[in-house]
C-alpha cells in the first residue's frame, strides 16, 4: 500500500540564455532555498535528494546540494536527456510513497551551451544509434542537427498524414508566446502572431522555423515531496497531491513501426498517460491545465493526441478551435512552455511541477486557470524516457 504524497514545496529561477546565467551550484541553490521556505521547511528536514541534470560531470548533483547542506543524506544523480528533471522527480516521489522517506528534495538544473544538442563522445555506440537508423530510412537529412532532424521528421508525418498545415502548427507558438508574456520567469516574454512564427527563418523547408523550436537555455527548479503524516505533524500546506505517476520507456514499436512519430516517443506519451489516468481514476476530460513537452511545436501537437485531449489525427482542429489555451476544453503550457520559457534540460520536469503546483493552489496570478482541480505533467526525453504526473487539490 503506497502511502500518498503532497507536494510540500517548489522553487525556481529565472530562465536565461546560455552565458547569462549564473553557474549551476548557484542556480540549484537557489531553488533549492525557494522551495525549503515555499514549504516551511529547513534543509535539516530532507531525508533523501535527487539531482536531475545532463550536461555536467558525475556527482554534479552534490556539488549543488552542498550548497544548501551536508547532513549525510543520500544524494542520487539523475540522467534521462529531456526527462531528467521529472525523473528525479519520480524517484523523490516514490521514496515518499513506498515508505523509505518521510521528506524527498528533486532538484532539476542545467548550465547549458550555446546552440543545437550534440553527443560529446565519439568513442563508444552512441545511445541514439538505432534511433537514428529508424530516421536515416524514413526522413534521411543526417546533416541536420539532432533535435531538429526527428521533430521535423514527426511533424511532416503528422502533416502528410493527417493534412496538418504549417500554419497550426505556428499557431502553437504563437499561443505559448501569449501565455509566456505573463511569466517572470520566462526567458522569452514578447508575443509573437502566427505570421511572425511562419516568416522566421526555415531550419527544414516547408515543415520547421526557427521559432518552432525551443531555445537552449540555464535554470533551476526544486521541489519537495512529503507524506501526509509528516505534513500533518510539521503543519504543512497539503493542498496539492500526487494522483497517478507513471515512467514508460520505448517499446518495440518504435523502431519496427518506420515512423518517426513512434521515434520521438508518441507510444511512450499515450501508455504512461494511460497508466496514469487509470491509477487516478479521472480520463482526459478532466484535466483543466497540463504542462506538455513542447521542445519544438510539432511535439505540442503529437502531445495533444497521445495525452487524449483529442483523438489521433485530430490536433489539427484542437488547435484550429482554440482547446487550448485559456476558455478552451484544457490550457496547455500556460507558463510559456519550453517554446518561450525554456528548455534547461535537468530542470524542465521541476518547472512544469513548480508552474502546475502554483495552479492547483491558485497562486499562478495573471496565469491562473481558473479553479483548476487536476493538472498534468508531461515530460519526454529521447532515447527513451516518458514522465508523466498527475496532481490533485486536496480541497
Amino acid at each position: 500500500m503506497q502511502e500518498p504524497v503532497l507536494v510540500a514545496g517548489v522553487g525556481m529561477t529565472p530562465f536565461k540564455k546560455p552565458g547569462d546565467n549564473l553557474p549551476y551550484p548557484e542556480m540549484a541553490a537557489q531553488a533549492i532555498r525557494q522551495a525549503l521556505q515555499d514549504a516551511g521547511l529547513a534543509y535539516s528536514d530532507i531525508q533523501e535528494a535527487y539531482a536531475g541534470y545532463v550536461y555536467g560531470d558525475s556527482a554534479g548533483g552534490q556539488r549543488a546540494i552542498y550548497e544548501v547542506g551536508m547532513t549525510g543524506i543520500p544524494v542520487i544523480n539523475v540522467n534521462n536527456n529531456c526527462a531528467s528533471g521529472s525523473t528525479a522527480l519520480y524517484l523523490a516521489r516514490k521514496a515518499v510513497a513506498n515508505g523509505s522517506a518521510d521528506c524527498a528534495l528533486a532538484v532539476g538544473f542545467e548550465q547549458m551551451p550555446s546552440g543545437a544538442l550534440k553527443s560529446h563522445w565519439d568513442d563508444r555506440p552512441d545511445p541514439l544509434d538505432q534511433f537514428n537508423g529508424v530516421m536515416d530510412e524514413v526522413f534521411g537529412h543526417p546533416e541536420l542537427p539532432m533535435a531538429i532532424r526527428y521533430f521535423a521528421a514527426a511533424g511532416r508525418e503528422h502533416m502528410e498524414r493527417y493534412g496538418t498545415s504549417l500554419e497550426t502548427i505556428a499557431k502553437i507558438r504563437a499561443k505559448a508566446s501569449r501565455h509566456a508574456a505573463k511569466n517572470p520567469l520566462a526567458v522569452f516574454r514578447k508575443e509573437v502572431t502566427t505570421e511572425e512564427v511562419l516568416a522566421s527563418s526555415s531550419l527544414v523547408p516547408g515543415t520547421m522555423t526557427r521559432l518552432m523550436a525551443c531555445p537552449p537555455t540555464c535554470g533551476a527548479a526544486a521541489a519537495i515531496f512529503v507524506s501526509k503524516k509528516f505534513a500533518q505533524k510539521m503543519g504543512l500546506n497539503s493542498n496539492v497531491e500526487v494522483l497517478g505517476q507513471s515512467l514508460v520507456s520505448d517499446y518495440e514499436g518504435t523502431f519496427s513501426a518506420k515512423s518517426a512519430i513512434s521515434v520521438v516517443g508518441f507510444e511512450m506519451s499515450r501508455e504512461a498517460s494511460r497508466q496514469v489516468y487509470e491509477a487516478a481514476g479521472v480520463g482526459p476530460e478532466d484535466i483543466d491545465v497540463c504542462e506538455l513537452h513542447d521542445c519544438f511545436a510539432q511535439n505540442e501537437l503529437l502531445g495533444y493526441e497521445a495525452l487524449g485531449f483529442c483523438g489521433v489525427g485530430e490536433g489539427s482542429s484542437f488547435v484550429d478551435s482554440e482547446a487550448n489555451t485559456y476558455g478552451g476544453a484544457v490550457v496547455v503550457n500556460p507558463s510559456g512552455g519550453l517554446l518561450s520559457k525554456g528548455h534547461p534540460l535537468g530542470a524542465t520536469g521541476l518547472a512544469q511541477c513548480f508552474e502546475l503546483t502554483h495552479q492547483i493552489r491558485g497562486t499562478a496570478e495573471a496565469r491562473q486557470v481558473p479553479n483548476a482541480r487536476h493538472a498534468l505533467q508531461h515530460n519526454a526525453g529521447l532515447g527513451g524516457a516518458t514522465v508523466v504526473t498527475l496532481y490533485g487539490r486536496t480541497n
